[in-house]
């Protein structure tokens, strides 16, 4: 951080939470932006996020919510191409969410629903307001 930004934001901060010390404050929250940036949960809930923000990711984790599927059922729900649901899929299985497994000459996968909830009570519990 610049030098010049670094001393605005110390002369602001004893102004917004009245505090004594304000090179001791700017510090402290620091070290809090320090432990934030390496928190793996928070590396754990932004991998799950980052596989959930796109709507064929969503679609494809509500059509295998309640069966297991094979990959042309998944082209034809989407009406996508198989190498574009391959690589959604691949990005699913990345994370953890879904698992794949060849029956036949097909490939057929399901959502890992302890996984799935486990990221979910991850989030609840990171950002838990009680």
């Amino acid at each position: 951080m610049k030098v010049d930004r670094k001393k605005k934001i110390k002369d602001t901060l004893c102004g917004c939470e009245n505090c004594s010390n304000g090179d001791k404050y700017f510090e402290w929250l620091q070290e809090i932006g320090k432990d934030l940036k390496f928190d793996e949960n928070l590396n754990s809930l932004l991998a799950f996020f980052n596989a959930l923000g796109n709507k064929e990711r969503l679609t494809i984790l509500k059509a295998l919510k309640n069966k297991e599927r094979c990959v042309c059922e998944l082209e034809a729900i989407l009406d996508k191409s198989q190498p574009s649901i391959s690589h959604h899929l691949r990005e699913l299985e990345k994370v953890g969410l879904i698992r794949g497994w060849k029956k036949g000459k097909y490939t057929y996968y399901t959502l890992l629903r302890e996984e799935f909830k486990g990221c979910i009570a991850n989030l609840n519990k990171e950002f838990s307001f009680e």
